[in-house]
């Protein structure tokens, strides 16, 4: 599904974004002002709906749910990996955000407690993408594809609009989930 370059080119920009957000005055800059050009207002309901149906807390009840169904049909092997996928990426993004601590940008909701770098809400939303295609993609074809990648799109505009995190947030959160999915899928070939 993926090709070669995939897995290194995340990695470059996941890199190259945790050393700008770390140590780039001029970047923060630049990612500050990207995000109040971009959001323009405080608002929509719609879009905390969004946030809180891809709640990465949420997301993992679905994803549970989702890997019990493969186990109980006695593909283990397809549910673990599932599960691992996950839980792997969650656990990066849990110790990249206290290790980076980054702050959310002033105008954020109290509701949105925590670090800003990586965004939870995009990191595991888009593993959840990412597996869903997978598993389901050929099978379903392109609406199926286009409407998951849709509902996605929805939740990265979500938390900008929301004002709990800035571009590169959401990058960098896509960026850690393609890594990791890419390193799981080849994880995957090697073990089967």
């Amino acid at each position: 599904m993926y090709s070669q370059w995939v897995l290194p080119l995340s990695a470059a920009v996941l890199l190259a974004l945790i050393y700008a957000v770390k140590h780039s005055r001029l970047f923060n800059l630049f990612d500050h002002e990207l995000h109040h050009l971009l959001v323009r207002r405080h608002d929509g309901f719609g879009w905390q709906i969004i946030a809180f149906i891809c709640d990465p807390k949420l997301v993992v009840v679905w994803t549970v749910l989702l890997a019990s169904y493969y186990i109980k049909n006695d593909q283990f092997m397809t549910g673990f990996w599932i599960l691992g996928t996950l839980g792997i990426t969650d656990a990066i993004g849990i110790v990249m955000k206290k290790s980076i601590r980054r702050k959310r940008p002033n105008e954020h909701l109290t509701l949105d407690a925590g670090y800003s770098f990586p965004s939870g809400h995009v990191l595991s939303s888009t593993i959840l993408m990412l597996i869903l295609l997978q598993l389901f993609g050929a099978k379903f074809g392109w609406v199926f594809g286009g409407a998951i990648i849709a509902i996605w799109l929805m939740v990265i505009i979500s938390r900008l609009s929301l004002k709990a995190h800035y571009p590169s947030d959401v990058i960098g959160a896509a960026s850690l989930a393609i890594f990791c999915f890419s390193l799981s899928n080849q994880v995957l070939l090697v073990i089967h």
